[in-house]
């Protein structure tokens, strides 16, 4: 029987689908393309993961999924960035947030928990540039959009861009250091995020599960 986090995303593919067939319907191209842009994103993840042979736990991919909902298909085709002055303040607070979290597990999954060759800072540093190379990179996904399709997804501009990117590094930093803390072993519950990924795949953190083993 599937969980919570399985139906989400199921759901969340379904309703795209079906908005992307109501707006080829109504003959609301941008609506088509946006929500069908969302459903390749809801997907592209667990795609991507697989190839590199990782496995992405359900949680994670419906967090990715319900993001996806919340920016292009609420934000854009329902204007809530207009209609809510804080939505695209938390939701890249909280994609920052994210992305800190998996850039973190994913090094430190590349280095197998080795403190010499990596102590928690540096895994801290590292996970911060790439949380915020990934805002970056959408900050230039909404240029292209608005510049090639004539959206609107910068707003203001410059100030939006900024204010956007200011907020990203806030999130990284705090993902950064909830990974430096895990380290550490004084990230109790909050470390739960961390262990879910590790435990979803062991064979790529032997090492690591084999030395807490031993401690």
């Amino acid at each position: 029987m599937p969980g919570t986090s399985a139906i989400l995303l199921n759901g969340i593919r379904l309703l795209l689908l079906a908005e992307a067939l109501i707006a080829v319907w109504r003959g609301v191209l941008p609506a088509v393309f946006i929500s069908l842009a969302a459903l390749a994103l809801t997907l592209l993840p667990g795609l991507l993961a697989s190839r590199v042979g990782l496995r992405l736990p359900p949680s994670f991919l419906a967090a990715i999924a319900l993001f996806v909902l919340a920016t292009l298909y609420l934000g854009e085709v329902y204007d809530f960035y207009n209609r809510f002055w804080w939505w695209d303040l938390v939701l890249h607070f909280g994609s920052a947030m994210g992305f800190g979290i998996l850039g973190f597990l994913l090094i430190f999954m590349l280095f197998q928990g080795d403190r010499y060759a990596a102590p928690p800072w540096a895994l801290g540093v590292l996970s911060f540039c790439v949380a915020l190379a990934v805002g970056t990179l959408w900050e230039i996904f909404e240029y292209a959009m608005d510049t090639l399709f004539g959206f609107n997804m910068m707003k203001s501009g410059l100030p939006d861009t900024m204010g956007d990117l200011m907020v990203d590094a806030v999130g990284a930093a705090l993902a950064a250091g909830a990974g430096v803390v895990y380290l550490l072993g004084r990230a109790g519950r909050l470390g739960a995020p961390f262990d879910l990924f590790i435990e979803t795949n062991r064979a790529r953190f032997r090492k690591v599960l084999a030395r807490r083993k031993q401690g």
